[in-house]
């Protein structure tokens, strides 16, 4: 059953209404259908009408939601025979960044993303999407492999941040950080990379600095947090909401100043309403992508790369 966000509230009374009338036909066999249609009708166009007018606020508060899809529901509905590979090969095996080989409409890739959990025990493991040093480090490992066999390499970036933790420092996590972006940077091979959810600070860029950017419809990319912002400017967090609209944090506003190449639509709803549908329409949309960069040289994907960031701003 899907979890209503504040702003879903009229919609979720709409199907509350439904759920009562079917309720009803159900145990006393009274012809309720029409009712049923209409209620149906006007609950689908209220969704689409709220969600076709959302604010940068309300997209992170989308961003966010509890049962969006996140790494491992794009492996499953989007990729095939995907192999994980586990390890920095210095520290240990961070599970808040996963990879491996995967196939992609009949392409073989390597595939890296963040992965948040869906349950309190798997957001424990996964860390909540915060990717430590060790994190980082495999994602460099594992471009650095992409690149030695020639494989294109896809990211999948959901992420609040990287783990500020003590012992994330004391392991160097900017140093990771810094060396995860380069990596990017200097893939030979072509690289894209979608926002899938949350896009937040240096630990989405570190495994965002691609050659295509994309963005779910909902996601939000920003340099902080609209609470981390509203902390610094106003003093508090609860001015978050103009915080989010000042940083414009959304797909459309970036897809405007060219801070990304494309938007990736979602099922009306957004993605936590139908997931599969959603791994559908992203993984055409990664497949028409590594289609317009294959064929070029590693020379020409580092330049393009270069140049594609040096202009953001400019």
């Amino acid at each position: 059953m899907i979890s209503y966000l504040d702003f879903e509230k009229p919609v979720a009374q709409l199907e509350e209404r439904i759920t009562q009338l079917r309720d009803v036909n159900a145990l006393h066999d009274v012809d309720v259908a029409a009712e049923i249609a209409r209620l149906e009708a006007k609950s689908t166009e209220l969704l689409a009408s709220t969600y076709a007018s959302l604010t940068p606020w309300q997209k992170t508060q989308v961003a966010r939601h509890p049962q969006r899809p996140h790494f491992r529901d794009y492996v499953a509905h989007a990729f095939s025979d995907f192999m994980p590979l586990g390890g920095d090969r210095l520290y240990a095996d961070d599970l808040a960044i996963m990879g491996g080989f995967a196939t992609l409409n009949g392409r073989r890739v390597m595939l890296i993303g963040h992965e948040k959990g869906h349950d309190t025990q798997s957001r424990i493991a996964h860390n909540f999407g915060m990717g430590k040093p060790e994190g980082y480090r495999k994602a460099i490992r594992l471009m650095e492999l992409a690149g030695r066999f020639g494989l294109p390499v896809v990211t999948l970036v959901d992420t609040s941040g990287a783990f500020p933790g003590i012992e994330a420092e004391e392991r160097g996590q900017a140093e990771a950080i810094a060396r995860a972006t380069e990596a990017c940077l200097a893939l030979p091979v072509p690289m894209v990379a979608a926002i899938v959810g949350e896009g937040g600070s240096g630990g989405a860029v570190a495994l965002a600095s691609a050659n295509r950017v994309l963005m779910m419809e909902h996601a939000v990319y920003s340099v902080i947090s609209p609470e981390g912002c509203a902390s610094i400017l106003w003093r508090t967090s609860e001015r978050a909401a103009d915080a989010a609209q000042a940083m414009k944090v959304t797909a459309q506003h970036l897809k405007r100043d060219k801070v990304i190449d494309r938007i990736v639509k979602e099922p009306v709803g957004g993605a936590q309403r139908d997931p599969v549908a959603a791994a559908r329409l992203l993984g055409q949309a990664l497949t028409e992508e590594l289609d317009q960069l294959s064929g070029r040289s590693g020379t020409d994907l580092v330049a393009h790369r270069e140049a594609r960031f040096l202009a953001i701003g400019g």
